[in-house]
Parts: C-alpha cells; sequence; structure tokens
C-alpha cells in the first residue's frame, strides 16, 4: 500500500502544489483543512480516493490528532500574515505547530516539514518573526529530525504579493511602497514545494532551510520589475516608516472598533516592522543548493500569470504585433 502524508493548509498556496506533488509521486495524501467543502478541488490532484480533503484545524487537539493517524509523514503550511479574530500569530504559528509536530510524533510519523519564514526568530520584535520563531522551537522539540523550510517572498499564480500590487497598478496612478530599499529573494512557489517533497521522502537531511530565488532585489526594484511584466505606469511613491506605522494603527484600531467587521488587509503594525528588515537567504545557511534544486528565475514565471493585468489583457501581444505591422511607434 502507497505511503500517506497528511499536508495542513493542503490547499492553500504552497501547500496545494506540495500535495499535486506528492500525489504524482504516488502518496496518499490527507488535506487538512477548516473547511473541507471549499477544498474539493484538490481531488483531482491524484487518482480516485487517492487526495482527500479532511477537517482539521491547528488549534484543536483532538481534530489534529484524527488528522495524523496512520500518517508516515506530516507538513505543516498552515501560516496567517495578519491576525483576525481567533487566529493569532501565537495560536496559529506557535502553539499551532508545536500541537501538529507532537500529535505526529505521537503517531508515529517518520518524517516531518514545517513550512516557516526568513526572519524567524523567537526574539524578534514582529509578532508574526516571533511566533514562527516559537513555532520552530517547538517542532523541534517533539520532532528534533524535521525538515524546516525558511522562504522568502513566494511568489506563483495565487501569490498575494505580485497579484496584490498588479491589481493596485490596474486601478491607481500611485503605489504606496514601505521600505523601499529592504531586499528580497522571491522564490517560486513550486521550488518550495519541491523542497517539502524532498523532506518527506528523507532525501533531505534534517535541519533547517533557507529558500531564495536567484535574484535579490530591492522592493522597489520589484515593483518596477512587476509594472514592466504588465507593462503599465505607476509612480512608486515611498512612504516614510513613521507614516507608515501611523496608518497601520489607525487600521488595526478600525479592525479592533469595527469587532472584526473590517479586516486590515491593509498594512498592519506588524508589517511595517517586518519591511524594516531585509528578506534574503543567509551567507551560512542550508539552502536549494543543499537541496540539489535549482531555483526558478522570476523572468520564466511572472509573464505566465501577470498578464491578466496588461491594458490588454490577453490580447497584448496581438495588439504588439497589430502595431508593428501598421508601422506604428
Amino acid at each position: 500500500m502507497s505511503k500517506l502524508v497528511t499536508i495542513f493548509g493542503g490547499s492553500g498556496f504552497v501547500g496545494r502544489y506540495i500535495a499535486q506533488r506528492l500525489a504524482k509521486e504516488g502518496w496518499r495524501v490527507r488535506v487538512a483543512v477548516r473547511r473541507p467543502n471549499e477544498a474539493m478541488f484538490v481531488k483531482p490532484y491524484g487518482a480516485v480516493g487517492q487526495v482527500e480533503p479532511i477537517l482539521a484545524n491547528v488549534r484543536d487537539d483532538a481534530s489534529v490528532a484524527a488528522a495524523v493517524q496512520g500518517a508516515d509523514a506530516v507538513v505543516n503550511c498552515v501560516g496567517i500574515l495578519s491576525e483576525a479574530g481567533k487566529n493569532k500569530f501565537d495560536a496559529v504559528q506557535h502553539e499551532g505547530a508545536e500541537r501538529v509536530a507532537r500529535c505526529a510524533a505521537e503517531a508515529g510519523a517518520t518524517t516531518f516539514v514545517q513550512i516557516s519564514a526568513i526572519g524567524a526568530n523567537e526574539r524578534s520584535k514582529s509578532g508574526y518573526a516571533e511566533s514562527k520563531g516559537r513555532g520552530e522551537a517547538g517542532v523541534l522539540a517533539h520532532f528534533p529530525s524535521a525538515v524546516i523550510l525558511r522562504p522568502s517572498i513566494i511568489f506563483g499564480t495565487e501569490d498575494q504579493f505580485f497579484n496584490r500590487f498588479a491589481t493596485m497598478a490596474r486601478f491607481l496612478p500611485i503605489l504606496p511602497v514601505v521600505g523601499p530599499q529592504s531586499k528580497f529573494q522571491p522564490v517560486y512557489v513550486d521550488d518550495v514545494a519541491a523542497a517539502a517533497v524532498k523532506g518527506v521522502t528523507g532525501a533531505a537531511k534534517p535541519g533547517i532551510y533557507e529558500l531564495g530565488g536567484p535574484d535579490v532585489e530591492t522592493f522597489k526594484q520589484l515593483m518596477e520589475r512587476m509594472l514592466k511584466v504588465v507593462r503599465r505606469r505607476a509612480l512608486i511613491l515611498t512612504v516614510p516608516f513613521f507614516a507608515a506605522r501611523i496608518m497601520a494603527a489607525v487600521l488595526d484600531f478600525l479592525q479592533i472598533a469595527s469587532l472584526g467587521l473590517f479586516t486590515n488587509s491593509q498594512i498592519t503594525r506588524d508589517q511595517v516592522k517586518q519591511l524594516a528588515n531585509d528578506n534574503v537567504v543567509s551567507p551560512d545557511a542550508m539552502s536549494f543548493a543543499d537541496l540539489g534544486i535549482e531555483p526558478t528565475d522570476m523572468d520564466a514565471v511572472l509573464e505566465t500569470y501577470l498578464w491578466q493585468f496588461r491594458p490588454n489583457g490577453q490580447y497584448a501581444e496581438i495588439m504588439d504585433s497589430a502595431k508593428q505591422l501598421r508601422g506604428d511607434d
């Protein structure tokens, strides 16, 4: 019988790519999510019955224990970019990660992969980075042989980075950017999935891996790259950190005052803290090279999904060809 893997957050941005890869390798895949009815799209990743969404919440012991029962491997992809309702950084990214690792160890899983983030640090001033760091420590306390992956900004068809700013460029003449000189090393989502699969199959030795793509660019340079791909013009407006902190504080207060009716999806105080630091692979860290993976260049991927934000969408190339035939400048 083929081996069984449980992927927490397996219908999310990164999780779905891991599920697809493992299904292709013949694994039976449990996609553990809070709303299985919204994750039915994962079923065609494999043969009939090979990939199944199940109910689980990393904040609940019983559901996590049930989800890992009989699993040979466990992957935890659950994470949040901002807090809302009961989904607090500590509850999800620290306690939740530790709970998944503990239950996996108790259930007898042989391999464990934790998706963390570059910058994870128990002593960070950022709640996001602190909870990621504490989550890593909790995982290793129960599963010392775990493989922990720390990606930089992840890009791909469903990303919340390039898609978000490309949407803004579609409607606004100005792109506000906090921390324009902060450096990032964007990594392709399927490369992260490939690294996770190596962790699941035992092809990667235990430890922490920092994952970044071949390009290191500042926030401003990434916005310029995006604008070039979508063929739009916009003024990249630098927002000083003091102004960003004030704006984020107001938006955070509105979320609290509205009792959750308003969700701050623009910028939070915690995100302002994160943007003050570079998000790149450390020189002495284990990385893609140690996994035998060649990271994908942004140029090879961005146009495959950002074309929809161009003025002429899918017809942009045709329109350009027509202009050349007419001799237009």
